[in-house]
């Protein structure tokens, strides 16, 4: 199930908006490539590099945020933290199953729903703030 970033997913800030997108083009070629039964260390790769990626998103988002004393940056930190966690636990899970695809493929849902609703209901609301500024 892909799931494409639309403007209306769009914060309202452009270096966000940017990684948003590629965020969501990394996660569907993850899940693209476990539909495709591609091999394991190829999956593996695409996980290593969209938890890297996902950190260093969410360490640039809460670096913007206290630059310009968001207020909600502590539940966006939270809410990063246990994204982050599940996000490793999806890759342990698939390495223990031996690299099962329906691992990943049962977690195409949950990320990208996840990161959909986590930018409607908190990321917005940053793009809202800063018009505020």
């Amino acid at each position: 199930m892909a799931v494409e970033w639309t403007p209306n997913l769009s914060v309202g800030v452009k270096h966000i908006d940017d990684q948003h997108i590629i965020w969501f083009k990394k996660a569907n070629e993850l899940f693209e490539a476990g539909r495709e039964r591609r091999a394991k260390e190829y999956i593996n790769t695409m996980l290593d590099f969209l938890d890297d990626y996902t950190k260093q998103h969410f360490k640039d988002e809460e670096a913007y945020m206290e630059e310009i004393h968001y207020p909600e940056l502590d539940a966006q930190k939270k809410a990063h933290a246990i994204f982050i966690d599940n996000l490793a636990k999806l890759k342990k899970e698939y390495n223990e199953t031996d690299g099962n695809i329906l691992v990943i493929l049962n977690a195409n849902k949950m990320v990208l729903d996840w990161l959909t609703n986590h930018i409607r209901s908190m990321d917005k609301k940053i793009g809202e703030y800063v018009k505020t500024l």
